[in-house]
């Protein structure tokens, strides 16, 4: 830890950061597509004089983003936008290679908020934010901020909804790329992404068989149908829970059961949230469910499953492995929590959230955002990513992966853009 008025890093350890320095150059060699980026980025220094601040989950991926923006010319300020989702190695590399790293696991709600104040502290032209804390935080604790920040970039569905509602209100006083809007990020992280790293988590924190079992998956938008498939991939039966009539619809001719809340939680053995809203299993809920439920959470808050009325209801708690806690009811059922009903796939001790390529896909479409908010002068307001980024992004990851596609020839583009040509 360095002293001064406004401290480079404040992480656990800085003895770390070899360990932490190893495992980013691994996850380097899975993120061509950010490699390109950043060679670009050393090249044209888009970022030269620029402070970027970041709220975003603390480990060796999100680090390798941080090196990019560096490496663009921008002064790199993080921290983290999960209390237990930081991998401490991880942040005393991204502080040992220069980049402004407030952050530890384990932390509480004041110094959660204390480092984004750090990371605030910095006086950033750009914001990075994973469920929109920092950019409230701005708005509701650091006006004096707001004049100098060009923009920020928004990574999660729960944090684009509460944005879109604070631009609908007419609160919202700089712009806001949607990153998650992007087809890149919706379409690979929130399904390949969040399936895989949600079912990694469990069975890595419990040592459970997934094969035979019923799993509840409550809420069908791209984070539940990645996880519902890899559910059934790996040999559970699904059942969906959902309040969109077309998202049930759509559930319903995939393959899975769709059924209430409180019909579904009598057949589960393994139940996870990703709606990104609150009180998603609560109240009578509980009173149905089944004996053994082991339950996860794989929305950004731990508001979708009502832990609170479980300590006020049970009849005893214990923590009876790292990462899991029992619920005795007064009827002597028993279910079990992970990750407290953090982010699973980020919050377990051993989560090392989503893959490497999948990540290459979301950090790449935020490095190009960031840029994107430079160039452009744009009102208070949120905007999807355009549709050039993202293609381009796709055409990188295509070109890594070694594949080719076909382009349209010149008659067929004519053809496509001509009303009066018929068959």
């Amino acid at each position: 830890m360095e002293n001064g008025d406004k401290m480079p890093y404040e992480v656990k350890d800085i003895n770390l950061a070899p360990q932490g320095k190893k495992k980013i150059k691994w996850v380097q060699k899975h993120m061509p597509v950010l490699e390109h980026i950043k060679k670009e980025f050393e090249e044209t220094k888009p970022f030269e004089g620029i402070t970027i601040a970041s709220c975003l989950h603390l480990e060796p991926k999100t680090i390798n983003l941080g090196l990019t923006l560096q490496a663009g010319g921008a002064e790199v300020a993080m921290t983290g936008c999960n209390p237990l989702s930081t991998q401490d190695d991880a942040t005393a590399a991204g502080a040992d290679l220069g980049l402004n790293m407030y952050g530890w696991r384990g932390e509480n709600n004041q110094e959660y908020y204390q480092n984004i104040h750090r990371v605030l502290d910095h006086d950033p032209d750009i914001l990075i934010d994973d469920g929109a804390d920092m950019i409230f935080l701005v708005h509701r604790e650091r006006n004096e901020l707001i004049k100098r920040i060009k923009g920020a970039c928004e990574e999660t569905t729960t944090g684009i909804h509460r944005l879109k509602a604070m631009a609908d209100d007419k609160a919202l006083k700089f712009p806001i790329m949607a990153v998650n809007d992007a087809y890149t990020k919706y379409l690979f992280d929130n399904r390949y992404g969040t399936g895989q790293s949600t079912f990694d988590s469990i069975m890595g924190a419990t040592n459970i068989l997934i094969a035979g079992k019923t799993a509840v998956v409550c809420g069908y938008g791209w984070c539940g149908r990645g996880i519902a498939t890899r559910a059934s991939g790996l040999g559970s039966n699904v059942i969906v829970t959902e309040v969109d009539p077309i998202r049930a619809l759509e559930a319903k001719m995939d393959g899975f059961r769709v059924m209430k809340i409180k019909d579904a939680v009598k057949h589960a053995d393994i139940l996870i949230t990703a709606t990104g809203n609150i009180d998603v299993v609560s109240g009578d809920d509980f009173q149905f469910m089944k004996d053994g439920c082991i339950m996860a959470n794989s929305g950004h808050f731990n508001v979708e499953i009502n832990r609170n009325y479980l300590l006020e209801t049970c009849h005893s708690y214990a923590k009876v492995k790292e990462d899991i806690e029992e619920f005795v009811m007064k009827d002597g059922r028993r279910f079990y929590l992970l990750a407290e009903g953090r982010l699973v796939n980020l919050a377990t001790e051993k989560a090392q959230g989503h893959p490497a390529e999948i990540m290459d896909l979301s950090f790449s479409m935020q490095a190009l955002s960031a840029n994107y908010l430079l160039e452009k002068k744009l009102n208070p307001g949120v905007y999807r990513a355009p549709d050039e980024i993202d293609v381009n992004v796709a055409q990188l990851k295509l070109k890594a992966m070694g594949l080719e596609i076909d382009e349209l020839s010149q008659r067929q583009v004519e053809y496509l853009n001509n009303w009066e040509e018929g068959t």
